[in-house]
């Protein structure tokens, strides 16, 4: 049997191919009385490590939600395809042969951890470069052939700006909660912000945040107004806005009976109502 058969067989013969995972009391490893308040360790193919990993960060995180209009808006705490690339990644380009260490999934109250042993395969720095155009390089081009095959990946070398694009694309998204990056020789940790953490001084952040959302949707309906013709495309220039946050957004105006179509999307155009407010 070849290595990457052995790696993923149900009954893996390879020891330290193994996942663990905790579930940490704060915003460190020895927070407190109860320093962790989960605690799994996983081994097997690594198909069911990837399946218990997911498992495990979704039982330790929620997904809250939020009524805008007739709108009800998912707000997790991790959006589970930055969750998956992040543990496809980790288990895929890991240094199979650094023996005694394994891949970890550390959740804070404010983060999640993916540990992998071994840097980047051309001894790159990761958080040194563009993430966008981040080389495709596979250390185990094998088990990535199969992940792709499953449809665990969408296509080599996407990952990470998979990873970006999706976390850009949250509700509650700023850029203080980018994903952030880091590798070295020996090690490579991709941390996910909690898209729903709030520090305890920081009273009123949701409601800040709230009316940031509202700001963008007075800021549509203002362009629409301005030109009845705009584009989805010519909004997000104009915001600094994903397709998808656009796209949101426009779909609460027009549930909230703000905002209607025209037309075809062609050769349509946007009206805009605003009972009493003047327009």
């Amino acid at each position: 049997m070849t290595n990457a058969g052995a790696l993923l067989a149900d009954e893996s013969p390879i020891r330290h191919s193994r996942l663990f995972c905790t579930r940490w009391n704060g915003l460190d490893k020895a927070a407190g009385t109860m320093d962790a308040l989960d605690d799994k360790e996983f081994s097997g193919s690594l198909v069911v490590l990837l399946e218990n990993g997911l498992d495990f960060v979704r039982t330790n995180s929620k997904v809250k939600w939020q009524k805008a209009g007739e709108e009800r808006i998912e707000l997790p705490d991790y959006p589970k395809r930055s969750v998956l690339e992040g543990l496809v990644n980790a288990l895929i380009h890991r240094q199979y042969l650094d023996l005694g260490s394994e891949v970890h999934i550390d959740l804070f109250d404010d983060r999640l951890e993916i540990y992998s042993p071994g840097g980047m395969c051309d001894g790159s720095l990761v958080q040194e470069q563009d993430i966008d155009k981040v080389p495709s390089k596979r250390r185990n081009p094998v088990i990535a052939d199969i992940f792709n095959r499953l449809k665990y990946m969408e296509r080599r070398g996407s990952g990470f700006k998979k990873i970006q694009s999706v976390y850009q694309s949250q509700y509650l998204y700023t850029d203080e909660m980018r994903p952030q990056f880091y590798s070295d020789k020996d090690t490579f940790i991709l941390t996910l912000k909690n898209l729903n953490y709030k520090k305890g001084a920081e009273k009123g952040a949701e409601k800040k945040q709230f009316h940031k959302m509202e700001e963008r949707r007075e800021k549509i309906l203002l362009l629409i107004k301005q030109n009845p013709h705009i584009t989805q495309g010519e909004i997000m220039e104009n915001l600094n806005l994903s397709r998808k946050q656009v796209q949101s957004l426009m779909r609460i105006l027009n549930n909230q009976g703000q905002i209607r179509r025209v037309g075809s999307n062609r050769n349509g155009y946007w009206e805009v109502f605003r009972e009493g407010r003047g327009w």
